[in-house]
């Protein structure tokens, strides 16, 4: 076990006597932690250990987070955790494959804006901490999410879908360690390896990455009125800096997922990957917001999605040629109801499943490719062609269409759609923006 080394201002945590203590629960033996190596995770690590007294086990996933791994692993050997007790799993193509490709089948985005990139990898990472528990037979699972933000909700919602009597332990809404400088100094005092040092006088960024997406929360992003600095970004260059020649890529579509990038057929988390590379030296996808929490406050984020703003605006432009018009204005009338689903953490209830069963019926169609210009933080759509597409250019041309279609029926079809509007003016019902009288400007010789 690390040495420890005596700090004046580490606050005071003991050991839980009563393990059991809570609601008649059995003493937890073993638990399973979601643990990223970072500052956060290696304290819980070292608090569960003396505050529980409990055999941890420590579960690290790779979703594209863009970090050698292995140095998660170091840490836990260092603080006791046997190797058998430590998982370090690569799920960066299940985490495409199903979780982001089936939200991007549904355009889904938060208040308009948000690519969901934190939300939808919280219910992968509570699957499998709850597959783990099962099979090393833990009693509890564990999260570094903070007693504020979304995720414990994402996390915890994940988890109780999938084991009902599951038992969370989530550590800020139990100590005393509500800070960074506490943080660092329980770390100091129980000779805890962490690679993160605050210096004086510096807000760092809270970050997280994953294969889809970068957010940054907290510092100076903490002010809405103060703008980020430019050295915060990483996944993207500024469109001042980026390239003055713009680039044209192509994305092939089956079933609604893409599969190919400029006729090349790549796996998932690959072309994900590499539309992250292309976008982000074109600076697309950067997003600065203020959003809505599930749990009532409002918060700041920044953030870099430069794949998923690629993938969203070919995805409709597919759907563009493809789907039927009443189909797509369902789906957009959906949409929202969707992205909040997974943004509060209800991957796995019905509702979600529900939506998603009608969203995947829809994209048996959407099939084809898409060309896009990348160009200064820009993404614009230049062609789409599919097999499967509903555009009829017989009857779409302006010029003559041999009888395709009949603009005398148009006549009737206005008519009708005008008659309760006929009807109530008929009876003197003329709309108030109608009957507003405007002063007009006299116009001088």
């Amino acid at each position: 076990m690390p040495k420890k080394t005596p700090s004046a201002s580490v606050p005071k945590t003991t050991p839980n006597p009563k393990n059991d203590a809570r609601a008649g629960e059995a003493p937890v033996r073993r638990v399973v932690l979601a643990y990223s190596g970072g500052l956060d995770t290696s304290v819980i690590l070292k608090w569960l250990q003396d505050h529980y007294q409990c055999e941890v086990v420590t579960f690290t996933a790779d979703i594209g987070q863009g970090e050698e791994l292995e140095p998660a692993r170091a840490k836990a050997l260092k603080m006791g955790i046997p190797p058998e007790n430590i998982f370090i799993e690569d799920l960066r193509e299940e985490f495409t494959r199903d979780f982001v490709f089936p939200m991007f089948r549904a355009n889904a985005l938060y208040e308009g804006e948000y690519l969901l990139g934190t939300s939808i990898a919280r219910p992968l990472i509570a699957k499998r901490l709850i597959e783990i528990a099962r099979q090393v037979k833990a009693d509890a699972i564990s999260h570094g999410a903070t007693g504020k933000g979304n995720d414990q909700v994402r996390f915890e919602l994940g988890a109780y879908g999938l084991m009902p009597g599951v038992r969370i332990i989530a550590p800020w809404r139990e100590w005393d360690l509500l800070s960074r400088d506490r943080l660092l100094a329980y770390a100091d005092t129980h000779g805890i390896p962490v690679d993160y040092k605050k210096r004086k006088g510096e807000a760092p960024y809270s970050m997280d990455a994953n294969l889809l997406h970068i957010s940054y929360e907290g510092g100076v992003l903490e002010d809405p009125s103060k703008a980020p600095s430019e050295k915060m970004w990483r996944l993207t260059v500024s469109p001042e800096k980026a390239p003055a020649r713009a680039e044209h890529i192509e994305i092939t579509f089956k079933a609604g997922d893409p599969v190919a990038l400029n006729d090349v057929p790549l796996a998932p988390h690959e072309l994900l990957a590499e539309l992250n590379r292309i976008g982000g030296r074109h600076g697309v996808g950067r997003l600065d917001l203020v959003e809505n929490r599930y749990v009532g406050m409002k918060s700041r984020g920044c953030y870099e999605t430069p794949g998923g703003t690629i993938m969203l605006k070919a995805h409709r432009a597919i759907e563009s040629l493809t789907l039927d018009r009443e189909v797509a204005h369902l789906k957009d009338d959906l949409m929202p109801r969707y992205a909040s689903l997974v943004y509060n953490g209800y991957w796995f209830s019905p509702e979600r499943e529900a939506l998603q069963v009608l969203i995947d019926h829809t994209q048996k169609v959407v099939n084809g490719k898409v060309v896009l210009k990348l160009f200064k933080g820009n993404v614009l759509v230049t062609s789409r062609t599919s097999d499967d597409s509903l555009f009829d250019t017989r009857i779409a041309t302006f010029d003559d269409d041999g009888g395709a279609y009949n603009q005398a029926d148009a006549g009737g079809f206005i008519k009708l759609n005008a008659l309760r509007m006929r009807i109530a003016a008929s009876r003197g019902r003329t709309p108030a923006s109608a009957r507003a009288v405007r002063p007009r400007k006299s116009s001088k010789a």
